[in-house]
């Protein structure tokens, strides 16, 4: 679209509808997911990919210069910090550059041991990778072995974060609250949300428009190769995780002969027309799904929680809470938006389930100040470069810029209706959250084909058979598209990042390859991990 197109200010506030861009990520904040001919390949012939490999030679010239943490940024000692510097536009290597903060921590093992470095991606698209390094300096047991012989490596991609963020709206507006219940009433309550969604659009526009082009998974997957270079890697050794998975998959796909180890947990499924207007509807299914998985859970341990001893007794109280915020929002602040926000986190991680439940039921026992304490948005989110809405932002801009999405509000309408009268937990606020991309002001690439290539090792694929954020039939569609890679599937379980999670199965299996590069002669089933206990 031409820049010389009128634009509205955007005015989203309170009665905004953005829920939180979460619906893709593998860190979110609630106990707390590509390009053809135009976007380019990065190993073909193409003007990206003459760029990537040069910004590359200057990345491994130039190297890191790794100094202490800024103190604000929340990275104590021994972990560093340093800048890669990419271009923002790959098929114009010479023009504008950004430059992208990355840390580490040190592996702990002897020189034997050491095997380079491993870098990580949480998910989104819009999430920071920068407590990765944590995980050795608080001695993670889960990763004691894997850090014995790698550096840790985070970093903030394209937009996030300290690497040139970008934003939509200000913070201070993001934040307030209650907004607009998604479910809809009326014909009028879905144009305000249609007015909403075309308003925020063009805040990005206003706030970030110059970026916009240029914030796709295939660029991200770009400058991933070029923070390999800097690291002085001949090769990527990568774990991803939710959108983090897409955009490994897009990576190996881009540079399979730069790949060493790649781990991809809770997949992300790469096929062309599941990215990403697809992708949404199927969370919209797979949610509601865990949520009763959820409610069964409660019900069962109804001498802990007291909120109903089946599961339809579960929801009927969920549904009093629901109307109740709607007519009189909780504190003044949580109404029906606010709950899913703080609720979703229960599909998402089975380590929210206790907290959710617990929450829920000091509400019904008359305790409302601990759920608006736990459900009302953070209003001290909104300084500096890391806030909800830079996430928001982010995970915007990457997937209404990584391929078309439907123009036609009578697709969205008759697609969102369809799905809620059986599906209504999701629908509505995955619905509005990413409308955005119906009127995206600039031009909406074509998804690369995921697909094997040359040099590509065997990628090790994780992921829960009751997924919510990310279905299973991802996991299934990555496994068939890299060839020689091997699935691990938990079963009987769903929560979201399954190699963060204590299962000896899966531990020991990622152990194994990160140590080794072995994988299993086949495919594995693993029995779930521990169900929490209230």
């Amino acid at each position: 679209m031409s820049k010389t197109r009128l634009r509205r200010k955007t005015a989203l506030g309170s009665a905004g509808v953005l829920v939180t861009a979460t619906l893709i990520a593998g860190a979110v904040s609630a106990p707390v997911a590509s390009a053809g001919p135009a976007a380019g390949s990065g190993n073909g012939r193409t003007s990206e990919a003459r760029g990537v490999a040069l910004a590359a030679q200057r990345a491994a010239e130039a190297g890191i210069d790794w100094q202490d943490c800024p103190a604000d940024w929340g990275l104590a000692k021994p972990i560093q910090c340093g800048w890669v510097t990419v271009p923002v536009d790959y098929a114009a290597p010479n023009g504008k550059k950004i430059k992208l903060a990355v840390d580490r921590a040190l592996s702990t093992g002897s020189r034997a041991d050491y095997q380079g470095a491993l870098v990580y991606n949480p998910g989104g698209p819009g999430g920071s990778g920068m407590r990765f390094p944590t995980r050795v300096t608080t001695k993670n047991p889960l990763w004691t072995k894997v850090s014995n012989a790698y550096d840790f490596i985070g970093f903030d991609p394209r937009g996030v974060g300290h690497s040139a963020p970008i934003s939509c709206v200000d913070p201070q507006e993001f934040v307030k609250a209650p907004k607009l219940d998604p479910v809809p009433r009326s014909e009028a309550d879905k144009r305000v949300q249609r007015k909403l969604a075309a308003e925020y659009a063009d805040g990005c526009y206003d706030r970030s428009g110059a970026m916009l082009p240029h914030m796709t998974t295939p660029n991200t997957a770009r400058d991933l190769d070029v923070i390999r270079a800097a690291l002085g890697e001949r090769k990527l050794n990568y774990l991803g995780v939710s959108y983090g998975t897409y955009l490994g998959a897009v990576y190996g796909t881009l540079f399979p002969g730069h790949v060493r180890r790649m781990i991809v947990d809770s997949v992300v499924n790469p096929d062309r027309d599941n990215i990403w207007y697809q992708a949404n509807l199927e969370q919209d299914i797979a949610f509601e799904g865990r949520w009763k998985d959820w409610q069964d859970w409660v019900a069962a341990n109804d001498a802990a929680f007291h909120l109903g001893n089946t599961r339809a007794k579960v929801q009927k109280q969920w549904l009093k809470l629901r109307a109740k915020a709607e007519k009189h929002p909780l504190g003044g602040v949580v109404g029906p938006a606010e709950l899913i926000s703080f609720f979703q986190s229960a599909p998402y991680y089975d380590s929210s389930w206790v907290p959710v439940a617990t929450v829920f039921s000091k509400y019904v026992a008359g305790d409302t100040q601990a759920l608006v304490d736990a459900a009302a948005p953070d209003l001290s989110d909104t300084a500096g470069n890391i806030s909800a809405e830079n996430g928001n932002a982010v995970y915007t801009a990457v997937e209404c810029a990584d391929a078309k999405w439907p123009t036609s509000w009578q697709k969205w309408d008759r697609d969102n209706t369809r799905l809620h009268r059986d599906y209504p937990f999701m629908t509505w606020a995955n619905a509005w959250m990413n409308l955005p991309c119906a009127t995206w002001p600039v031009r909406q690439q074509t998804p690369l084909e995921v697909k094997t290539g040359k040099g590509l090792p065997p990628v090790l694929i994780v992921q829960s058979k009751r997924d919510a954020a990310t279905p299973y039939q991802g996991a299934v569609s990555l496994h068939q598209r890299f060839k020689g890679s091997r699935l691990i599937t938990e079963r009987d379980a769903g929560s979201h990042g399954v190699t963060g999670l204590v299962n000896p199965c899966v531990n020991d299996r990622v152990d194994s390859y990160l140590l080794t590069g072995e994988v299993d002669a086949r495919d594995v089933t693993c029995a779930p991990h521990a169900t929490p206990k209230p």
